[in-house]
């Protein structure tokens, strides 16, 4: 239901701050040092952990299980973007853990035994997200299908174990609706039982709210999906406006439409949601909808740019500022709940910004933004539009050729690992897996692999989003390795690309392994990315003008992304390590 635009945004050259880790053109003083003696770090990923919620206000108990028989001599250690917080021994499968008192931080949990070699084997590992407002780091998934298979016991708590052991704090309930200018199956205080969807599917009641509840008890948030702007073929009767609508004409002869399939309901007519009028009708509605559910928010849609359209007037309706005074009359009506707005291709992505309510933003990606270099340019331009102050969820439809089988592998996580690196989050996970605009539609399946690969990635972007997702200033280096063709981002096919910043007291260098890839495009449209070779025992040499005291790394593609610290010498300017391993995306960190 979507249509696409483009936007065009210039990218910022890439400049070094005050604290560069390279200063180009200048002398750098000797600083002799480095560290020889490390713990080194094995894994042996044979314990499943699970926690009892998806986020955790600050002092709050954390319950942890692990799936079966806790060997002897585990050791539980807590750490925040690698510093150790505590650790202790384990006796049982299941134990309790006090959330610390800091506020939006994210901690890895490893289960390991110490060797007798002096190394360490880690057998498990988890993130711990402590953050008393879900949308400072919005992990966002969504369902889709409320029909009788979802009344069957067991099967909502199945999907959201599962989107729980993600840590996905909050859900988008997409087409839940009965008709989107009366999104409610009946009428408030006597609701239908079972009612149809705009794709004329069973919705049942029942299902929406006990997603709802089975939601709540592990912490995420439920944001209920509907249009800005849309009414359907019946909208006259339940009192939407002939004045109301968008025109095709100044002449108000023709609406504006948004055509559907035959089998569906209807087809979807557009209103101008600059109309107060329609504020108000649809805010009523959207009351209703609060009255008999307990949705904590509402995630707003629109269709991206319409070409000229015209109010009933004959004036030239402007859709970007209507969706900022949409926006604006929402949260005024319920300022106490959430807020989100889709930028379709980046449509409207300043306006709805500008306007500081809505609680995070959300783009969903298209043609004019297919390549790997779009994503670092929507998070770049978003961040520049909240003054830094909003995070950004992409919609990002994988394997968009592919009509049937399993998602491809590979594909998926190098645009995760692109994202995550470049500090997004990515809608994907749901009652299945996303791979259309139609949420709804679940041609694709996620292997055993992939599953166990999403788990790993989750756990790496909820137990370093301070490093990943809070904030810094873009780092120039200049970094080589022996033998492998390194560059700065954007990347290039046949290169290992570089993504950095200084985030507080740290140095933080992605490396993102692009040199099997066959294209630069996220989609990976047919599903033909190929498994990137394992790269081994990385040399590096990084210009330093800064003492190093501490160089780790951590990777999601190893260890459960446990960090290993890494001994390096500095010396003449540069310091000098070895890292372990790159597969899809590796994590350096220089203290």
């Amino acid at each position: 239901m979507k249509q696409n635009l483009f936007i065009v945004l210039s990218m910022l050259a890439m400049t070094a701050c005050g604290h560069d880790i390279t200063k180009t053109g200048t002398t750098i003083d000797k600083i002799d040092g480095g560290v020889t003696n490390v713990v080194q770090v094995k894994s042996n990923l044979s314990l499943d952990i699970s926690t009892d919620k998806a986020c955790y206000q600050p002092g709050q108990t954390v319950t942890f299980s692990v799936n079966g028989t806790m060997p002897q001599g585990v050791i539980a250690r807590y750490s925040a973007s690698g510093e150790k917080v505590s650790e202790h021994p384990l006796t049982s499968n299941t134990w309790m853990w006090s959330a610390p008192a800091k506020d939006f931080t994210g901690y890895m949990v490893e289960l390991f035994q110490k060797q007798d070699d002096g190394s360490e084997l880690v057998l498990g590992t988890i993130a711990v997200d402590v953050s008393s407002d879900w949308t400072s780091f919005p992990r966002y998934g969504f369902v889709a299908t409320y029909d009788q298979s979802k009344t069957l016991p067991g099967v909502i708590e199945s999907e959201m174990t599962f989107l729980n052991r993600c840590h996905i704090n909050g859900i988008q309930f997409y087409d839940w609706h009965n008709k989107h200018h009366w999104p409610l199956g009946g009428t408030k205080g006597n609701l239908d039982v079972v009612y149809k969807d705009i794709a004329n599917r069973d919705v049942y009641t029942s299902v929406i709210k006990k997603y709802i509840d089975v939601q709540h008890s592990y912490g995420m948030k439920a944001m209920f999906y509907n249009l800005c702007f849309g009414a359907l073929k019946d909208a006259s009767a339940d009192g939407v406006k002939e004045e109301w609508y968008l025109f095709k004409d100044q002449n108000h002869t023709s609406k504006d439409v948004c055509q559907l399939p035959d089998g569906w309901k209807s087809s979807i007519w557009l209103v101008d949601p600059s109309n107060q009028e329609w504020q108000q009708y649809i805010g009523q509605r959207n009351d209703d909808v609060y009255d008999s559910f307990n949705f904590d928010g509402y995630h707003i849609d629109q269709l991206g740019s319409r070409g000229t359209v015209y109010t009933y007037g004959g004036g030239t309706a402007d859709l970007q500022r209507g969706y900022a005074s949409f926006i604006e009359a929402m949260k005024t009506r319920r300022p106490e709940k959430r807020l989100v707005m889709n930028a379709v291709s980046s449509f409207g992505a300043s306006t709805i910004a500008g306007t500081g309510k809505t609680d995070f933003l959300y783009n969903e990606l298209w043609d004019s933004e297919a390549d790997f270099s779009s994503i670092e340019k929507v998070l770049h331009a978003n961040s520049l539009y909240s003054n830094g102050k909003k995070q950004t969820v992409l919609a990002a439809y994988m394997n968009y050729g592919k009509s049937d089988g399993e998602f491809n592998t590979p594909g998926v996580l190098l645009t995760d690992a692109v994202i995550f690196a470049l500090g997004g989050s990515h809608l994907e996970l749901g009652d299945h897996m996303l791979c259309r605009e139609y949420f709804a539609n679940n041609s694709l399946k996620m292997s055993n692999a992939l599953k166990t690969a999403i788990v790993h990635y989750y756990d790496f972007m909820t137990a370093y989003q301070n490093l990943l997702r809070g904030g810094g200033e873009t780092l120039s280096i200049d970094l080589t390795s022996s033998g492998n063709s390194i560059n700065a981002w954007p990347p290039r096919m046949n290169t290992i690309t570089t993504i950095a910043k200084k985030v507080d007291n740290r140095n933080v260098i992605h490396l993102i392994n692009f040199l099997d890839a066959d294209n630069l495009s996220w989609r990976d449209m047919n599903g033909t990315m190929p498994e990137p070779r394992l790269k081994q025992s990385l040399s590096m040499k990084l210009k330093a003008s800064e003492k190093v005291n501490k160089v780790w790394v951590a990777s999601p593609d190893i260890h459960g992304g446990a960090m290993q610290e890494l001994t390096f010498v500095q010396k003449d300017g540069f310091v000098t390590f070895t890292v372990p391993s790159l597969k899809y995306w590796t994590m350096i960190v220089l203290e």
